[in-house]
């Protein structure tokens, strides 16, 4: 049996949470401890919110007062619910909250029937329930359970690199599916854009969005996961990326986008997507000679079905590219020609692997300038949920946040991140000079010593 343990300052969004499966009817009340149950299998939200409150504390030192816990026996222990109940009470009393209010839902929503258990954690005289060791005492506590009930022995699911990624199956659990997807997705592809990220995404039926706003007068930038279906339709509820866990948070991603920078090479997708593209005479061709050498073209399209956005994802080098990075004959607006009129893109010759490229010129061969490519740059845009108005082949809005000129001439730019940018040349004395000013205000601002 695997126990997760969640805790949190919100009793009430507990409660709404399990509620909803109730709604649903994917779940059900099995048992409560100090906290009203009409045995109807149903909750009074406010009922139930009112009585924790009476058991609350009217001041505490802790700052997270609840904990949600979530029972998951093995897949093939099949259990009753006054087996359940019986494990739950149990599992509680020895973790140490035989005293404390909680409530004992049943989750029905995924064929692996489970238990949720929302409780709180700070007794009336406003101690708290220490969580040190929590998982230690935890997984001592199922072993035990499951000894004494004859139980399977479950284990959480390791993620392993050879371990293959699979699309969203709508009837299992679509939380852990997504959450192990996006870390497999993390661990192994290089990606260095959020359309970049989506791409990789969306072969497994998953779609990530960026959430930026402000609460009580903070700012917050965050990622919501969606499930989706094979034609793009949500399927679940949304995640939040802190339900999953750090690594698909929006700091953990946009690291990877830094750390991508230096490890992508180009130059061995850019050959294998020329190579492929002179021998193809046509859309469906071109896609399915790409599977042939293990890479996948992801193309996204406006409602009036013009490709506005084209990715290639190769499977060799684990890497997934725009395709303005790789070239403006590789970009969406020259494949929407192709596919569209027959006109295939003139392919420029593409640098040998272990040729160092000449400094002394432009390498056309990764990067066009941008006087030459700003339609191609803004034509594969980072966010497949913005597609262009009718047939402008700029991206409405992509001027926003992502400057495209720096100010230096025939400046090659990437869209989404514009990484790479030339700057001014480094003088050594200068930066000298500029670290010991930046020492005495220390000093200053630090004031003398005593």
């Amino acid at each position: 049996m695997v126990a997760k343990i969640s805790l949190g300052k919100s009793i009430y969004g507990a409660l709404s949470y399990n509620a909803e499966k109730i709604n649903k009817e994917k779940g059900r009340v099995l048992d409560t401890n100090k906290i009203y149950n009409d045995g109807s299998g149903n909750i009074n939200i406010h009922r139930a919110f009112e009585d924790f409150k009476r058991w609350m504390p009217q001041s505490t030192k802790a700052k997270k007062t609840m904990m949600h816990i979530s029972l998951n026996p093995h897949p093939d222990d099949r259990l009753s619910e006054m087996q359940y109940t019986q494990l739950a009470h149990e599992y509680m009393e020895e973790m140490g909250f035989a005293e404390m209010p909680y409530v004992i839902v049943k989750h029905e929503d995924i064929d692996r029937h489970h238990i949720h258990i929302v409780a709180l954690r700070v007794r009336p005289d406003g101690s708290c329930i220490s969580d040190r060791n929590n998982f230690y005492r935890s997984k001592e506590v199922t072993r035990e359970l499951e000894r004494k009930y004859g139980l399977h022995t479950a284990e959480r699911q390791k993620i392993t690199p050879d371990m293959p990624i699979r699309k969203i199956d709508p009837s299992c659990d679509i939380k852990r599916q997504v959450a192990n997807t996006v870390k497999m997705v993390g661990m192994r592809y290089k990606f260095q854009t959020i359309g970049e990220y989506n791409a990789i995404l969306s072969l497994y039926n998953i779609r990530c969005e960026q959430t930026d706003g402000r609460v009580n007068g903070r700012e917050y930038h965050g990622l919501v996961y969606f499930a989706t279906d094979d034609k793009g339709n949500t399927i679940a509820s949304p995640f939040k990326a802190s339900r999953l866990g750090k690594f698909a948070s929006r700091t953990a991603i946009d690291g990877r986008f830094e750390r991508a920078k230096d490890k992508i090479d180009i130059r061995p997708t850019k050959a294998a997507v020329a190579e492929v593209m002179a021998v193809s005479s046509g859309k469906d061709d071109f896609i399915a000679n790409l599977k042939g050498r293990n890479i996948d073209l992801i193309l996204r399209y406006t409602d009036a079905g013009r490709i506005y956005g084209a990715s290639f994802i190769d499977h060799n080098t684990m890497t997934v590219l725009n395709g303005s990075r790789l070239g403006k004959e590789f970009s969406a607006n020259a494949l929407e020609q192709w596919f569209t009129n027959g006109d295939k893109p003139e392919i420029a010759p593409v640098q040998p692997e272990n040729q160092q490229p000449d400094n002394t010129q432009s390498d056309n061969t990764q990067f066009q300038p941008s006087g030459e490519s700003q339609q191609t740059s803004d034509s594969d845009t980072d966010n497949p949920q913005t597609p262009p108005q009718g047939q402008r082949q700029t991206q409405s809005g992509h001027g926003q946040g992502n400057s495209q000129s720096h100010g230096f001439d025939d400046t090659p730019t990437l869209p989404g991140l514009d990484l790479f940018q030339t700057g001014p040349s480094f003088d050594a004395d200068e930066e000298a000079f500029y670290r010991a000013m930046q020492r005495r205000k220390k000093k200053k601002r630090r004031g003398p010593k005593l």
